[in-house]
């Protein structure tokens, strides 16, 4: 799992959001820390589905078998909301990373904790116990920015697919795919953080995202045939 901090810069100007989008951004959690319900909604309704996909992607098979995914969103966002006025002056890409950087560590935490209590396989639960249809819907939306969705009538079979095909990239595929696609960061960013050049980076990028094309294409291409 990627160690999530915060950019120590903006992302560059093609990702950048309006200084308008900003203000909207900063003004909503205004009103979050305020206790304004609507506020509060239209934050978890922007941030929602590329979180719970973030956590879906990084959570592990063998967590997975024990926790629900939504579960672990909602309380990594109850953790946020908690101390909501801290992020009243965040840029949205600082407030995402706050986010992330919380779901980061109740994946850690119940990871450790099924760890300790090695809990009897005839308790586990399946992918479709765990995944509700409208649950993967909202994790689908989080892949808009990386992968074309299909028109598959149940997303949790997409989705699947999707989440093998991960697996089987290289770290450094899956690192820059997360970097750029989830946490938002620019390509000057992840060059920073990880030794590359801007242009390396870019490279990485184009060769893993459509390695992940490849691999899910072939996937549903092989479903399709069954």
């Amino acid at each position: 799992m990627i160690q999530f901090t915060p950019p120590v810069t903006e992302p560059d100007s093609n990702s950048l959001k309006s200084s308008a989008e900003q203000s909207v951004h900063r003004r909503r959690a205004l009103e979050a820390s305020r206790g304004e319900r609507a506020s509060i909604d239209w934050l978890m309704d922007r941030h929602l589905p590329g979180l719970l996909l973030y956590v879906r992607l990084n959570a592990g098979h063998a967590l997975r078998t024990r926790e629900s995914s939504m579960d672990l969103v909602q309380s990594a966002c109850r953790e946020v909301l908690k101390d909501i006025d801290s992020a009243v002056e965040l840029s949205e890409a600082h407030f995402k990373c706050w986010l992330y950087a919380a779901a980061e560590r109740k994946i850690k935490d119940r990871a450790r904790f099924h760890a300790r209590e090695k809990r009897a396989a005839g308790r586990e639960i399946s992918f479709e116990d765990c995944m509700s249809k409208a649950d993967a819907d909202l994790a689908w939306r989080g892949c808009a920015s990386f992968i074309t969705p299909s028109h598959a009538a149940d997303a949790r079979e997409e989705l699947a697919r999707l989440e093998a095909s991960f697996r089987q990239l290289s770290k450094d595929h899956r690192d820059v795919i997360l970097q750029s696609r989830i946490f938002g960061y620019s390509h000057a960013e992840i060059a920073a953080r990880c030794g590359r050049t801007e242009g390396a980076v870019r490279v990485l990028l184009h060769r893993a995202l459509a390695r992940l094309a490849r691999l899910t294409s072939a996937a549903g291409s092989a479903d399709a045939q069954q």
